[in-house]
């Protein structure tokens, strides 16, 4: 897939688009961009693998469940964030951005509240078609992030695929699928030419 047909497809969808041959330089662009704002962030491998929390923390407060001690507490207050980071489990070709979530403030932050959302995203993301996205979502991310996390899920444990289970581990509790940016908040993409995240 050319990132440049991704682009193009997202452009078409309303979404501002930037792309980088490493996320070194989205970082450094990121820094530059968001220096002064509050910054929240949603659960992303992606976003921890460029020390995006530790980076943007010297010209921004940054905010994250994942790096706060009381992570309830800083789920509550990304959700007030001026800027809100976060990528996606996966990104079809033709502009759909796909994120399954388990506590919901992750995708919440992508409907509705900020000034700004910002998905930052690898190429290992992304699907040719929508439905391809939304079982990437699934069979790949999520029980990849289950078994990140430790959970006991039949997903986790096998490694292999969704049992849609039932169990009260499960990760996977809700499924957002962006057609396009939310009315009344700009969002931004950053494409990122390397593997990044799960």
């Amino acid at each position: 897939m050319k990132l440049e047909t991704v682009k193009k497809n997202l452009e078409d969808r309303g979404y501002t688009v930037r792309l980088f041959p490493t996320g070194a330089e989205a970082a450094d662009y990121l820094e530059d961009t968001v220096a002064g704002k509050t910054v929240g962030f949603g659960g992303s491998v992606t976003l921890d693998a460029l020390g995006l929390y530790e980076r943007l923390g010297k010209r921004c407060k940054t905010i994250w469940h994942w790096k706060w001690e009381d992570a309830s507490a800083a789920r509550r207050e990304a959700q007030t964030a001026d800027i809100y980071l976060t990528s996606v489990n996966a990104l079809a070709e033709t502009g759909e951005l796909v994120n399954i979530d388990g506590a919901g403030n992750r995708v919440a932050s992508t409907l509705f509240g900020h000034e700004k959302v910002y998905f930052v995203i690898g190429r290992n993301k992304l699907a040719p078609t929508v439905d391809a996205a939304v079982w990437r979502a699934r069979n790949i991310a999520s029980p990849r992030n289950a078994r990140r996390l430790g959970r006991k899920t039949p997903c986790a444990v096998k490694g292999d695929r969704c049992y849609d289970c039932r169990s009260p581990e499960r990760i996977c509790r809700g499924l957002v699928t962006l057609w396009g940016p939310m009315m009344g908040m700009e969002a931004e993409v950053l494409l990122i030419d390397e593997d990044l995240g799960m």
